[in-house]
């Protein structure tokens, strides 16, 4: 229930903070419009901070679990004004695979020495991101370099024979990137791109499922990817 409220709360603002230039600019600007294709790679940090938790509630810590690097595949909505050229708004969706390395896992705790468990292995994740950005661009002729920063909702799923049923998790963050587009036509743009994105995971599994383990965890995600792209402008 409250990843249900947490999501439509983060759909609203997203949505006001899109209709905020528009309601602004529009009645005295023609529309720039584009859709954009991206691939590239992420390299994301270990998964740090972690807690075990049972029912909402944190117990043990655990140690910083590294994951791999992984293919990126993206797209982009974009929308900029004439009379504040500067001024644009992006929406995007990306998708990832930053499976877990193999290693050990060591738990820790107040009142005892930190106790290692065992190793994880074949543990794979997947993680969908869909970002919200205001987009500051220096408005060139042909090269126009960029910078963004907004929300990001991040779905994240866990899969392997070490890893409880169902663990999946649904968070808030953020993300910063900067690049450059270059017009190859009036309508055809190459862009090159680094990113960066971070959010506070609550790993659970599904109330529903009979198989459901009773126990998550919470840890930070964080990653910096970089990736090329082609646009169409409209």
């Amino acid at each position: 229930m409250k990843t249900t409220q947490m999501a439509r709360r983060f759909v609203i603002a997203s949505l006001l903070a899109l209709l905020a230039p528009i309601v602004l600019f529009a009645p005295q600007a023609y529309a720039e419009t584009y859709v954009a294709g991206q691939f590239g790679v992420t390299f994301p940090q270990s998964l740090s901070n972690g807690t075990v938790t049972q029912d909402g509630f944190g117990g043990l810590d655990f140690s910083d679990q590294p994951l791999k690097s992984s293919a990126m595949l993206g797209a982009k909505l974009g929308h900029y004004f004439t009379k504040a050229r500067w001024l644009g708004i992006e929406t995007g969706l990306s998708y990832t695979t930053p499976h877990v390395k193999e290693g050990t896992l060591t738990f820790s705790g107040p009142g005892g020495p930190p106790q290692t468990t065992g190793v994880l292995s074949g543990l794979s994740q997947r993680v969908i991101t869909w970002d919200i950005d205001v987009i500051f661009r220096y408005p060139g002729y042909r090269l126009q370099p960029y910078i963004g920063i907004g929300p990001s909702l991040f779905f994240a799923s866990l899969k392997g024979p070490t890893a409880p049923p169902g663990q999946s998790s649904t968070a808030i963050g953020f993300n910063a990137e900067v690049g450059a587009q270059y017009y190859l036509t009036r309508q055809w743009t190459l862009c090159g791109e680094g990113k960066y994105s971070r959010a506070r995971m609550s790993y659970s599994s599904n109330d529903s499922d009979p198989n459901a383990d009773p126990f998550g965890f919470r840890a930070t995600y964080s990653a910096f990817t970089i990736s090329v792209g082609l646009g169409y402008h409209f």
